[in-house]
């Protein structure tokens, strides 16, 4: 009997392990959707701002705006966008064998995201610049301080390039790590768009549409107004799509956690019952054996 009782206990447990990862898969579907939103809502704005820019730099000289020259020399400084959180299988994993294969050993980082923040602490402690705190949902103002720092970092401590690694959100089952320049700005890369959610444009050609612009007082003092909001706006993205990432992955692996601990309860159900069938069959062998005993 106390076989059963221990199956008993571990049923009971492993039920309320599912109750558990069931509702954190509600939750995290539904933060899911918001950043979804959040992405969505902004592919507009991307696309005109890439078509003004596009146009904008054919106005200015080659390289005539700080934030378009190339360095040839400098070290490079890197935002690494991770979750705060766990339960959300290989994805922070993953994006670290990005962010190493893509660095050096004199490579900075900016950090957002407890989760890689502590691993580059333990192997690369003297080399992290900064930590930044994203809230969710994500707000558009939590990105203008790290654009801030960044575009700050490029122009004045003298770094050659600025890049963000992050998880690129294609669909729920899809999360690509991936690693962008940010700084110097690409002038050809303007009209590119990121995927997301498998519905990725590339609006490139639709950026290039010669469209005729009048530029007051100047295009280079446009241009002065306009890169911040850019590389803001690419921060923010970056941010969402990373945030979309997180709350996908941890969906389907609180999915997966769910339905491996009702297949488990099964499993323990037909033990404890083979177990219950057994000490009947026993006890019946005993009454048997008694009464025989006593003919």
């Amino acid at each position: 009997m106390a076989n059963l009782r221990d199956i008993r206990r571990r049923i009971k447990s492993v039920k309320n392990t599912a109750q558990i990862t069931r509702a954190m898969q509600l939750v995290a579907a539904a933060k899911m959707k918001k950043a979804q939103d959040q992405a969505i809502a902004g592919r507009d704005y991307a696309e005109q701002l890439n078509q003004v820019l596009v146009n904008l730099k054919a106005n200015v000289a080659e390289g005539s705006h700080p934030l378009l020259k190339h360095r040839e020399e400098g070290k490079e400084l890197i935002l690494v966008i991770s979750t705060d959180k766990g339960l959300c299988g290989a994805l922070n994993t993953n994006l670290y064998k990005k962010v190493r294969s893509a660095s050096n050993a004199e490579t900075h980082y900016v950090t957002v995201g407890r989760k890689l923040r502590n691993i580059l602490l333990k192997t690369h402690k003297d080399q992290i610049d900064a930590d930044f705190e994203v809230k969710d949902p994500v707000p558009f103002a939590d990105a203008r301080p790290i654009s801030k720092f960044l575009t700050k970092a490029f122009l004045e401590v003298g770094y050659s390039k600025v890049s963000i690694a992050f998880n690129n959100f294609v669909n729920v089952m899809n999360q690509v790590p991936t690693v962008i320049q940010l700084l110097p700005i690409n002038g050809d890369d303007l009209g590119e768009k990121l995927d997301y959610e498998g519905v990725g444009q590339v609006i490139k050609e639709t950026a290039r549409i010669n469209v005729e612009y009048s530029f007051e007082p100047s295009p280079m003092q446009v241009l002065d107004t306009l890169l911040p909001l850019y590389i803001n706006f690419q921060v923010y993205q970056t941010l969402v799509e990373a945030r979309a990432s997180e709350h996908s992955a941890r969906m389907v692996a609180m999915k997966a956690a769910t339905d491996n601990a009702k297949k488990f309860i099964k499993e323990l159900t037909l033990e404890y019952n083979k177990a219950r069938q057994a000490a009947i069959t026993a006890e019946l062998l005993e009454i048997t054996t008694a009464m025989k005993a006593m003919e």
